[in-house]
């Protein structure tokens, strides 16, 4: 289980490995654009199981870190499910994997 860390003093947001890698990959695309955006994801049970949200900003300290040392294999079709969503006027909302297409 991974973590984003964000702000000074740092939110600590818990994601899988694999998710904190797509979502690093928008969220840096973005930020080295210098586009700020509205991040917004579903808690878990265990903190209330509402909806949290970060304005994301370049000026802010913002840290990725992951739990296990392997590289997950990216999967284009969330990148750009994950990219268009970052390109709303609601901002990037966190979502599960797509499924793969079928061949």
């Amino acid at each position: 289980m991974g973590k984003l860390l964000y702000g000074s003093p740092s939110m600590e947001v818990d994601f899988d490995d694999r998710a904190l890698m797509h979502l690093q990959i928008v969220i840096t695309a973005k930020l080295r654009r210098g586009e700020s955006f509205v991040f917004t994801w579903r808690d878990t049970l265990e903190v209330g199981d509402g909806r949290s949200s970060f304005w994301m900003h370049s000026s802010i300290p913002l840290y990725f870190r992951y739990f296990g040392s392997r590289v997950p294999v990216i999967n284009r079709l969330w990148i750009e499910a994950l990219s268009a969503s970052s390109n709303s006027p609601g901002g990037l909302h966190f979502s599960e994997e797509p499924p793969p297409v079928p061949r």
